[in-house]
């Protein structure tokens, strides 16, 4: 047995020093410095596009509510608190983040969530302490995008690159006010691309990079080697609230379509199909013959998709000629295009392939949120509880509604005890399971009903007109 073992062993040594195997060998490398006596540096190249990014603050009134057990008198008087310090105070609230100057009459890009809800935005240009009052010119939760106006001119304004010839790998430079020191100035690479199931915004192809985000760089400027726009920094995940080398940017494409829409409408309008969609689990792909697409779950009535005639089941490849790999980037493809666009779907159905024609509709801004008085009770902004919202709340499985996100201080909701995170679970005798369910509910019950509530898993009844 110990002949047979190195007999083997010397056969083996020999085959690999006859050269049997061979791995691929890179070339010699050549090491290189910079020309002696030379400093390599950025600082001509980003020069100007570190002129165009301001900081931005703002300022908010946000109401502190006292607990509802607090209002009792029993406590009151348990814990020797007179009336009067029960009542719901207000505190200011202050937030920091950039902009990025895009037109010279004094346009600023920057993120939504830096100025959502403000009652006050004032911009520094660098370099300057004067201080601008900006108006807000619009704003779009859905790509974290806003616009905001100083009454300026003659403003340096940054170019714009093309984020769709973006590669990874690309040096790039974070340009923003981290934790309201200033101007700074973070290096970097392109970590990733295409990055869309982040559950941050709901249309998301952000751009990944390490160079170092931190708070106050919202809404930042994030550049090339050559100083020219590629993405709007947006966001980081960190478990201690600083940098952990995990940024995204929202890609500069998205952000020039976006903020065109809101400069010349105050609002943005997307591509509407009607369908509920998924992705293909290794188990569906045994039932299908393409590996990628997206996979239709549900098609609503009366739809731009029901009208085309989609059908449940049926997995969309392609929007006219651009490929569609999974659910996300049927959303932003959608998304991307105007309403009343036609477009040709290509669709896997029954292991055959077809076309079907479709003419886009309208988002209806009713399916996210309503405001004022658009059919529910002004001051309240609501969202249908996604997948990824259920994960990131952690909402039980069993707790369908409509979940508030927003009160408006002294509005009617306000007034009618409306607080965000509330679930909106049934209204009379109606259930509620998304926005439409509300829409049909205020409809059968005119004047005052009654509104039941998940609240940290207790239900409150709430009377709205």
């Amino acid at each position: 047995m110990i002949k047979k073992s190195l007999l083997l062993s010397t056969v083996l040594a020999a085959s690999l020093m006859a050269g049997s195997v061979h791995f691929q060998q890179a070339p010699a490398g050549t090491r290189v410095m910079p020309e002696a006596g030379k400093i390599l540096s950025f600082n001509k190249a980003i020069a100007h596009a570190s002129m165009c990014v301001v900081n931005i603050s703002t300022k908010k009134r946000v109401r502190q509510d006292i607990p509802q057990a607090f209002m009792d008198p029993f406590f009151r008087q348990f814990f020797n608190m007179p009336f009067g310090q029960m009542m719901p105070r207000e505190r200011i609230q202050r937030t920091l983040g950039s902009g990025v100057v895009v037109l010279k009459d004094g346009y600023i890009i920057t993120n939504n969530h830096v100025v959502d809800g403000a009652d006050e935005v004032r911009v520094t240009l660098p370099g300057s302490t004067k201080e601008y009052k900006a108006k807000i010119v619009g704003t779009d939760p859905k790509t974290d995008i806003a616009v905001v106006k100083i009454d300026a001119k003659n403003l340096p304004v940054i170019e714009f690159g093309d984020s769709s010839a973006l590669k990874t790998g690309d040096l790039v430079f974070a340009i923003g006010n981290p934790f309201g020191v200033g101007e700074s100035v973070t290096q970097g690479i392109i970590s990733a691309l295409g990055k869309d199931s982040v559950g941050i915004n709901q249309y998301e192809n952000f751009i990944q990079t390490d160079a170092a985000i931190n708070p106050g760089n919202s809404g930042g400027a994030l550049v090339d080697s050559r100083g020219v726009l590629i993405g709007v920094n947006s966001a980081i995940i960190t478990r201690s609230g600083a940098n952990n080398g995990i940024g995204f940017a929202i890609p500069v494409n998205m952000v020039k379509r976006v903020a065109t829409q809101l400069i010349e409408h105050g609002k943005v309008e997307y591509g509407y199909l009607g369908v509920s969609i998924g992705n293909l689990t290794p188990q569906l792909q045994k039932v299908y013959k393409h590996d990628k697409g997206a996979l239709v779950l549900d098609v609503e009535p009366k739809t731009p998709a029901a009208k085309a005639g989609i059908e449940r089941g049926d997995l969309i490849l392609k929007v006219d000629d651009k490929p569609v790999k999974d659910a996300s980037d049927l959303k932003n493809t959608i998304g991307s295009m105007p309403p009343g666009k036609k477009v040709t779907l290509q669709i896997e159905r029954n292991k055959k392939v077809i076309h079907l024609d479709v003419k886009l509709g309208k988002f209806p801004e009713s399916r996210l949120k309503t405001e004022g008085n658009q059919g529910f009770v002004d001051g309240l902004t609501l969202q249908e509880i996604t997948p990824q919202i259920r994960k990131q709340m952690g909402i039980a499985d069993d707790i369908q509604g409509v979940m508030v996100t927003d009160v408006k201080p002294e509005s009617k909701a306000d007034k009618a005890g409306f607080m965000p995170g509330d679930i909106i679970i049934q209204i009379e005798d109606t259930m509620i399971k998304s926005i439409g369910d509300m829409d049909r509910a205020m409809k059968k019950h005119p004047g005052a009903k009654r509104v039941y509530v998940n609240r940290r898993g207790i239900i409150h009844i709430l009377v709205v007109q």
